[in-house]
């Protein structure tokens, strides 16, 4: 089985007025996406939540110069990027009809690149 991440990306703009009763309801509808990716056959096999974006630093390399080091995102965007599932599944295919019923507002799916010893390299 193939290993995809998926990126969820959405408003920070839920965390403002948010209360405990609306947290724990979020938490649950990850908790049944976790049950339906079982269900489907597929694995979940790591995942977090993220900190809002302004928590962030970026460290960006510089040819000839020392890495430069900047409070924040790299890029402003109306969504950021919140958390993350690592999600075993049979195929792209599966990650793509699991990422549908995935609670987030956008979910980006990415292959897992092989980096093992005896992988071939990108194309």
């Amino acid at each position: 089985m193939a290993q995809y991440v998926f990126l969820l990306y959405d408003s920070e703009d839920w965390f403002d007025n948010l209360t405990p009763e609306e947290w724990q309801q979020a938490m649950k509808l990850h908790g049944a996406f976790m049950e339906a990716v079982e269900k489907a056959g597929a694995r979940v096999l790591g995942g977090e939540a993220l900190e809002r974006s302004t928590t962030a630093s970026t460290v960006r390399q510089r040819e000839g110069a020392e890495p430069l080091v900047t409070d924040g995102p790299f890029i402003e965007t109306k969504e950021a990027l919140g958390g993350y599932y690592v999600v075993e599944a049979r195929d792209l295919d599966q990650a793509l009809e699991l990422a549908k019923v995935c609670p987030s507002g956008n979910v980006e799916v990415r292959p897992v690149m092989d980096t093992s010893s005896d992988a071939e390299p990108p194309a």
